[in-house]
This record gives C-alpha cells, sequence and structure tokens, in this order.
C-alpha cells in the first residue's frame, strides 16, 4: 500500500512538472510561452530589478529563472563568475527569449565587457541586496544585455523602398542567348 502511494505521488509530481512551461524555482525548464510582444529599444520596467524566466537554445529550448537588473534603458541578466549552463548555451547562439510578467520577448545576448560598464553595472546589481556579490571580485564575469533581435543591416537596407544598390548588390547582367541569329 505504502509503495504504491509513493508511486502514485511521484507520478503525480511528474506530470504536474511536466506539464509546466519553463523552469520551476531552481529547476531548468524547456519552452516558455506567452504572450509575445516587440522587445523595446529602451527598456522601461515598473520594477529596476526582478525575476524572469530565459530561454535558450531555440533548437532544443532550455530555460532558467534569473534576476534581472534594468539600468540606464538596457536590461542585464548575471551569472556571476559561473559559467554555467545558460550561459554554455548563449555562447554557443545569443539568441534568447526572456519572460516577464507573462510577456515574452525575443532578443539576443551580449556579453558585457567594457570595464565602465560593468562597474555601471556592478554599483546597480550590489545596490538592489546586502546578499548579491560583486561582480568586479571575479576574475572572468559573464554578464549579458539584452537587446533586440534585429535583422542584418545588409539585409534591411535590401527591403528599404528606394534605397540605392551597392556594387554587391547589384545583379549580373544576363547572358545572351547566343542561338538568335540576325536576319539581314
Amino acid at each position: 500500500m505504502h509503495r504504491t502511494r509513493s508511486i502514485a505521488l511521484w507520478t503525480g509530481l511528474w506530470l504536474v512538472l511536466a506539464g509546466c512551461n519553463g523552469p520551476i524555482g531552481v529547476l531548468p525548464g524547456g519552452e516558455i510561452d506567452g504572450e509575445s510582444r516587440p522587445a523595446p529599444d529602451r527598456w522601461a520596467l515598473e520594477r529596476d530589478a526582478g525575476t524572469a524566466q530565459l530561454e535558450t537554445d531555440p533548437s532544443t529550448p532550455y530555460s532558467v529563472n534569473v534576476a534581472y537588473t534594468q539600468l540606464g534603458g538596457s536590461l542585464y541578466v548575471n551569472a556571476g563568475g559561473t559559467r554555467s549552463g545558460w550561459v554554455e548555451r548563449i555562447e554557443a547562439d545569443p539568441r534568447v527569449r526572456l519572460r516577464i510578467d507573462g510577456v515574452i520577448y525575443e532578443l539576443r545576448a551580449e556579453r558585457v565587457t567594457d570595464p565602465g560598464e560593468v562597474i555601471a553595472f556592478a554599483e546597480a546589481w550590489t545596490g538592489q541586496s546586502f546578499f548579491r556579490r560583486d561582480p568586479r571580485g571575479y576574475e572572468e564575469v559573464w554578464i549579458y544585455r539584452l537587446v533586440a533581435r534585429r535583422a542584418p543591416a545588409r539585409l534591411e537596407r535590401r527591403e528599404r523602398p528606394g534605397a540605392r544598390r551597392t556594387r554587391m548588390e547589384t545583379p549580373a547582367p544576363r547572358p545572351r542567348n547566343r542561338a538568335r541569329t540576325e536576319v539581314g
């Protein structure tokens, strides 16, 4: 009887977890869902810091709960000095999706390496909680700025009406039909 209850309890727990989208607590999840909105060019969230769900690896979605920090219109996530699983995935493919308050944004993660930006982030990050470690204390730090995904500039230029073509974009002339003969 006790064994049957344990099996039923574990089966029920597995079904509940399998039915959830995204991470649960510290456990990673898969694909996240929610209402999609275009990412803003400049972030202006109600809170400067909070928790969001970050999905990496579009081919096999992997999601985790992360703390985000909003600073000067930019949005950041921080793995500190740890090259965690989600960092490995971002390094392989920077396309990510972020869910904040049920809204999903398609983004690109850009690693922050500029010392001035790291310092500004570190001051904001440590000011949010006594328990947050200063990223400047790590030998190598994994901070990412999340920006809107954009099509490559070359494609955008081609799609604009009236855009000038460069030599590389000018189509090659069509070969003449040699079978044609002149009558005369």
